[in-house]
């Protein structure tokens, strides 16, 4: 055991070590079910989805569909539950517990902690749909309220049928955007990210148990977390973490294409991405060799540099009073409708419910493991308050203000201007093209453009890398420091499963991916909830 492990060990409560179990084969250190159990599975699917890609079209969309219409309340009731699991935390008197002991400090500075946990919880998703979700709710808003933006119209060479902007229709549909934005992105986003990482925190560094999904249910099954029970739970969370950033990771692809054919005029076609999902794999392999400390921690403080600037120069340049109402506006609106967005029952609206809010709480779960054990590993010495608020209420505003820079901008743009860029590309389905149809009406039109293909790259490494990173300490029975070649497997892993998605059905494959591997890990994070409750009691007695 070395250094590090032996510091996360201060008062184990129980004789099993960290590894203890593992197999050393091939320059390997593993522990076999569940590296075995997971290796083989994605090996067999990768194969299977590019051999027959359009039967994996047709399978992967009769998935999403099945599970987006019978098992919608699953994923929301799963999310609301741990949001208000959350803020009953935070007002209680257990959050005064401090992760680690009374004594412990704090490895990172407050803001490098927040960039670290910021880039990992986040990424491509903040770019990809920042522009696109609030444009697409605007266009056909939740609830089955009246559309005002008529797709057969030309607005722009007839500004006189651009919608009134005070017309109350008009008003409602952009409010109503936002927090339905919001609701996706905000407290039902991060609050699942909170208790796993919360949990696994608490119990590595204030119990001294290995740093796996499996140590968060000591409490309910005691030593046989590291037999069978404990396999099953680490492997379904490295499933979910796989085909949770899938996703993420071809959407990724898909918008960097987009930006090179809008700057380079190479086509964004099939191999383009691919190519960019490669390029990308090898970038992030020598990031998460080089340690958390190193590629990781760095790439993460240039992403939130980036975006700053990116975003500030929006602000600036744009419709910056507009912004900062939709910012004030969205979070009324959000605290408002937050439980009609929550609640499915007698819903009628059931294209929102189902393709957007299942499908944005399924691939919060599958986020879950990764960011959740990522969070875990950096928040030693804060407090159970302080880790909560700053892992779910901060990230929820930044997440807002980015949502109303970006889509407040776009919306603004078709209203005043009657530009229908961002309006067209959103209709017909082209959201990686969102963003860069915004920059056109912008000053700097090639630069901001270049700087946000490289944010999204960054985004797209810190992703990888944290999740390799992650899948590996899964799979190595808790061990943080695994061999370089297992590293290496998984970030190879994780870049050929979101190529098969992608060739297999593209985005109707990554959501159909993130709703089956969601599922299962909803019961779990229930449950490492109930255990947290069971371990914070006991502990603040």
């Amino acid at each position: 055991m070395n250094k590090e492990e032996k510091q996360l060990q201060p008062e184990a409560e129980t004789r099993h070590q960290v590894g203890q179990d593992n197999l050393q084969i091939f320059g390997m250190d593993i522990n076999a079910p569940v590296f075995l159990t997971s290796s083989l599975t994605i090996i067999i699917f990768v194969l299977v989805a590019l051999v027959f890609q359009e039967k994996a079209t047709v399978i992967f969309e009769d998935i999403r569909k099945w599970m987006t219409s019978r098992l919608d309340w699953v994923f929301l009731l799963t999310c609301s539950l741990l949001v208000v699991f959350c803020l009953y935390l935070i007002i209680s008197p257990l959050g005064k517990v401090r992760l680690g002991g009374q004594q412990a400090v704090p490895d990172y500075s407050r803001l490098t902690w927040i960039a670290m946990l910021f880039s990992a919880g986040l990424a491509i998703g903040l770019v990809y749909w920042g522009i696109a979700e609030p444009v697409q709710h605007f266009q056909t808003p939740p609830f089955n309220m009246t559309k005002v933006y008529d797709p057969e119209q030309v607005y722009d060479d007839a500004p006189h049928l651009l919608p009134d902007s005070t017309h109350p229709d008009v008003k409602a549909a952009r409010d109503m955007s936002f927090a339905a934005v919001a609701f996706h992105w905000g407290l039902h986003a991060w609050a699942g990210y909170a208790v796993v990482g919360l949990a696994l925190a608490f119990f590595a560094y204030n119990r001294g148990l290995p740093l796996a999904l499996r140590s968060a249910f000591y409490p309910l099954l005691g030593e046989r977390v590291w037999g069978w029970p404990g396999h099953v739970i680490d492997t379904l969370a490295v499933f979910a973490t796989l085909f949770g950033l899938a996703p993420s990771l071809g959407l990724g692809a898909q918008q960097v294409a987009a930006g090179v054919e809008k700057l380079f005029g190479i086509p964004a076609t099939s191999t383009t991405e691919v190519a960019v999902i490669v390029l990308i794999t090898v970038i992030a392999t020598a990031s998460v060799l080089s340690g958390i400390n190193v590629g990781i921690k760095r790439l993460s403080q240039v992403n939130i540099w980036i975006m700053i600037v990116l975003f500030s120069f929006v602000i600036v340049v744009g419709p910056t009073r507009v912004i900062f109402m939709t910012f004030f506006t969205a979070l009324g609106d959000y605290a408002v409708e937050i439980v009609p967005l929550s609640n499915w029952v007698g819903r009628t609206d059931s294209y929102f419910i189902h393709d957007w809010s299942a499908f944005h709480m399924a691939w919060w779960i599958t986020w879950v493991p990764f960011v959740g054990t990522f969070i875990a590993r950096i928040s030693k010495g804060r407090t159970v308050r302080e880790f909560l608020c700053c892992v779910l209420l901060l990230p929820m505003l930044i997440t807002l203000l980015c949502f109303s820079t970006f889509g407040g901008t776009a919306i603004h743009q078709f209203l005043t201007n009657g530009y229908t860029g961002v309006m067209e590309s959103v209709e017909t389905g082209a959201y990686a093209a969102a963003l860069f149809e915004m920059f056109e009406e912008l000053p700097l039109t090639q630069l901001t453009s270049f700087v946000s293909i490289v944010l999204l790259i960054t985004f797209f490494v810190t992703t990888s890398d944290s999740g390799s990173l992650v899948v590996d300490m899964l799979t190595a029975g808790g061990k943080l420091d695994a061999p370089a070649a297992q590293r290496v497997f998984w970030c190879t892993a994780e870049g050929l499963v979101a190529i098969a998605l992608l060739l297999g059905g593209g985005l109707r494959s990554l959501q159909a991916a993130t709703l089956v591997s969601g599922l299962p890990f909803a019961f779990i994070i229930i449950g490492i909830g109930i255990c947290t409750w069971i371990a914070l009691r006991k502990a603040s007695r």
